[in-house]
């Protein structure tokens, strides 16, 4: 039997990157994935790409209308069991660069959006009596990265929402925990100048990037049975950056 049989996820951000890797590992495990993504094309392709066991919703994590009817559309597999909060964007600058606009931007899309998921998942959860929260915070949130003022305090707050959250809603036996990614292999961090990638391996003890499926594989863990004792932690994937 495997780790996800019979349960329905919602991944935001699930069309590409790490969304797309955890709602790939969520499918493989007997799941049923509902993708949302504020680029519809690219979660329909994701889907197809996937198979019949995968919806594909446009949600924009800002609007709590989207995310309320995203959370909704899991009813058509039966009703949502499994929420990841992941969809984010990035605007990086030092700080004396960064406008408001920007600043704003981040924090309302990972904060508000990881909010906004958490509190229409607990909704349904509370009163099925079960269900399991992942928000994907980052290292930046522990440690700070520069020119990411933004990023590294919406991912904190994450990490301070996540624990408040769990505390509310464990009696009714829902979960919330929350991953901290390190430098993971992905479009994004493969388009870095070659001279930062090399630096930055430097910090890492493994010597190596992650790769998209070992966070999926931490999520998986967090979303299954083999973590029904834990609510408001944070794990690192981190290959041991910032111990």
């Amino acid at each position: 039997m495997s780790l996800l049989d019979g349960r329905t996820a919602v991944v935001t951000g699930g069309a590409q990157g790490l969304g797309r890797a955890i709602a790939e590992r969520f499918v493989a495990e007997g799941a049923r994935v509902v993708i949302g993504d504020v680029d519809p094309a690219a979660a329909e392709a994701t889907a197809h790409a996937i198979g019949p066991a995968a919806l594909a919703v446009r949600c924009d994590v800002t609007s709590e209308d989207d995310v309320v009817a995203l959370v909704a559309a899991a009813d058509a597999f039966g009703g949502v069991d499994v929420m990841v909060n992941n969809a984010g964007v990035l605007r990086d600058a030092t700080m004396r660069r960064m406008s408001l606009d920007d600043f704003q931007l981040v924090l309302t899309t990972h904060v508000q959006g990881t909010w906004l998921g958490t509190r229409a998942a607990a909704a349904v959860m509370r009163e099925r009596g079960r269900g399991s929260i992942v928000n994907m915070s980052s290292i930046s949130g522990k440690v700070g990265n520069l020119g990411q003022t933004n990023y590294s305090a919406a991912k904190a707050g994450i990490v301070g929402l996540t624990k408040a959250a769990a505390k509310e809603v464990a009696h009714a036996g829902v979960r919330v925990n929350a991953i901290q990614p390190g430098l993971i292999r992905t479009p994004m961090t493969e388009a870095m100048r070659e001279d930062i990638w090399q630096q930055r391996l430097t910090e890492i003890p493994m010597g190596r990037f992650g790769e998209p499926e070992e966070v999926a594989s931490v999520a998986t863990f967090l979303a299954s049975d083999l973590s029904s004792y834990m609510t408001g932690c944070v794990l690192e994937v981190t290959g041991g950056r910032h111990m």
